[in-house]
């Protein structure tokens, strides 16, 4: 019976932020109420209160949702050049980036920010981090152990918080496209964790 009810529970709950989500990336941050969300996922406002608490807690549960997606195709990218950091964290964080680009929740919430509106999601990558920044940082450092044994512990955990932070500052705030992001995060990664190798050196410019 506990199971059966735990099922139900994980139910109700994907089924709120599904129409959270597509609620906020129709209209935003700003206009989601949550008698939006209790109609859009057909329960009542009693249930959707008893679940969740308050809008601001299905803010965190709806970044919380997208982020371990998106750890699972960085995973997936990773894996596909374990032992060549600089590969592969240039895959894995030129996903991210892209994946950012293309996801109708974050773009909704990135555009309406940058409006100078509707910041109370965007905090979650900016202010509020711990959530985010604690769930990719343990994966990854996880990944790290394992698939970079040559780099010491400090340089790893260094390499690690470089690679979170300058790919979450670089889907709240883009400067490049993503593969060139990707390009120089990867770069400034393996410096990091590789502090005295050398400097591989440029093709020479044509002319």
């Amino acid at each position: 019976m506990t199971r059966f009810r735990e099922s139900v529970r994980t139910l109700l709950r994907e089924q709120v932020l599904d129409a959270a989500y597509d609620l906020v990336a129709a209209e935003g941050w700003g206009m989601l109420r949550m008698t939006s969300i209790a109609r859009s996922a057909g329960i009542s406002r009693q249930t959707l209160y008893n679940e969740f608490g308050s809008k601001e807690a299905i803010g965190g549960a709806l970044v919380q949702r997208e982020l371990e997606r998106f750890l699972v195709g960085i995973q997936r990218e990773l894996e596909a050049h374990r032992g060549e950091l600089e590969r592969a964290a240039r895959a894995g964080v030129g996903y991210t980036l892209q994946q950012a680009v293309d996801n109708p929740l974050i773009k909704s919430v990135l555009v309406a920010a940058r409006g100078g509106a509707d910041t109370d999601l965007l905090a979650y990558l900016t202010t509020r981090t711990d959530p985010v920044f604690g769930t990719a940082m343990a994966l990854l450092d996880a990944y790290a152990v394992e698939a970079w044994p040559d780099v010491d512990e400090e340089s790893r955990g260094l390499a690690v918080e470089t690679i979170v932070r300058l790919t979450v500052s670089h889907i709240v705030q883009p400067v490049a496209t993503p593969e060139e992001s990707a390009r120089r995060i990867a770069r400034v990664t393996a410096r990091v964790a590789y502090p005295g190798a050398p400097t591989p050196a440029r093709p020479p410019s044509a002319g």
